[in-house]
């Protein structure tokens, strides 16, 4: 897990490798960027750390990391603390007091920097215009984007902009390129093999070491690109419709290709264990991969838990043609958007699920109890692992010794039969 050293004496904070040498009497630790910036200290500006992964620990409860996620989704862009409670089923003031107690933030503060540092990236990365910026990160007007940059980073997004420097700018035949930041260890070739072994042919693919997919956004297509780029990162092209909200895609093929949790317990965990302690040594890097839409891995999930793998891939695919919403032009063999509930509330296999989905009567937010009305428990634990959960195991077997940390243990022994 990443800390970030902040010297009292000069209201900075900084990355690990910083080349600033504080006395470490007048140096604090905090595990997120928020969090120091809550506390009045401002980026370092020869480290950068904002272009750092902020990853949330992965021993933080899982409440936390329930809200950590709907953040990512953009939740607190238009609604409080309170609406975010609500979802989650408690107080604004109990989830304020779990936030700080374990990340050092409210979720407001929490959400604000994480705009912010979108935003730097995007100034430092990108030549959208500094209006394509503030909407693209989450603010809801230039005015608050304008006061948010000057109270975290001193400065204006303009000035900010004029600091970017040569190596930068990353640039593109077409679509929004960005860094997607990563600590080491991490395997890119496992994430690729797992997600390969589980696309939906239409809709992903995964060629040369780089995974494709379709997204949509308000009926709207696009496509994703994400491929290695360098020692702590990957490189994400992505092709929208508009650029409002662009945060929250780039934050969700983050948690697709594991990048939003550093499992730093729960591999130290499995270290130990004698089964799985080779596989961790082995490819230590290995991390457990999101979903970019939980009904189209639910759906997945259903329909392979039935059939055999090839039938079952024949099936999602024929799901796709005869349902999903046709993107013409595209390579890879990328080909439709994946359907929403309503359109597959009468699909063989999968009607029951679409429906429960589509009425509300199912939220997919990573809890398995509800899902097994619908579908197996086993097909009920891969959706759970694939929506963060850290306990799932969809596999056979006993695993009582792998608590608390069974998804990754699952992805470790997945990747290793692939």
């Amino acid at each position: 897990m990443t800390t970030y050293s902040a010297v009292r004496t000069t209201g900075i904070y900084c990355r690990p490798g910083c080349g600033a040498k504080p006395l470490a009497e007048n140096v604090s630790t905090f595990e997120l960027p928020a969090a120091a910036e809550a506390a009045g200290y401002r980026a370092c500006l020869r480290c950068r750390p904002y272009r750092v992964a902020g990853t949330v620990a992965d021993e933080t409860p899982e409440l936390v990391c329930r809200a950590v996620q709907l953040i990512i989704t953009g939740l607190l862009d238009e609604s409080g603390e309170e609406a975010l409670g609500a979802r989650l089923g408690v107080s604004a003031r109990h989830l304020r007091r779990m936030f700080n107690e374990h990340l050092g933030v409210t979720p407001d503060q929490f959400a604000r920097s994480r705009r912010a540092h979108f935003a730097r990236r995007l100034l430092d990365d990108s030549d959208l215009s500094i209006a394509d910026i503030a909407f693209a990160s989450g603010f809801g007007s230039l005015r608050q984007f304008n006061r948010a940059m000057r109270e975290i980073f001193r400065a204006s997004p303009r000035e900010l902009r004029d600091r970017r420097r040569r190596g930068d700018r990353l640039a593109a035949d077409g679509g929004l390129v960005l860094r997607l930041p990563f600590t080491p260890p991490y395997d890119w070739e496992a994430m690729c093999a797992f997600l390969g072994s589980r696309a939906i042919p239409g809709v992903e693919s995964v060629e040369g070491g780089v995974y494709r997919r379709t997204i949509s956004l308000d009926g709207e297509p696009g496509v994703l690109e994400v491929g290695p780029g360098g020692d702590d990162h990957l490189i994400l092209r992505a092709h929208l419709p508009y650029w409002e909200g662009v945060m929250h895609v780039v934050d969700r093929a983050a948690c697709l290709v594991g990048l939003d949790c550093e499992p730093v317990r729960a591999r130290e965990h499995l270290a130990a264990d004698p089964e799985f302690g080779p596989l961790v040594a082995a490819r230590p890097g290995v991390r457990v991969p999101g979903a970019w839409g939980p009904f189209e891995v639910a759906v997945s999930a259903v329909v392979r838990d039935q059939l055999p793998p090839e039938d079952a891939t024949d099936a999602l695919h024929k799901l796709v043609e005869v349902y999903g919403v046709p993107v013409p032009g595209l390579a890879h063999g990328l080909t439709h958007a994946f359907p929403g509930p309503a359109a597959l509330a009468d699909a063989e296999l999968v009607g029951p699920l679409a429906r429960e989905v589509a009425d509300g009567n199912i939220v997919l937010d990573g809890e398995v109890k509800p899902l097994a009305r619908v579908m197996s428990k086993r097909a009920a634990e891969e959706v759970a692992l694939r929506l963060g959960a850290r306990d799932a195991w969809p596999l056979p077997g006993e695993s009582e010794r792998l608590r608390p940390w069974r998804s990754l243990a699952a992805v470790y022994q997945l990747v290793n039969e692939l």
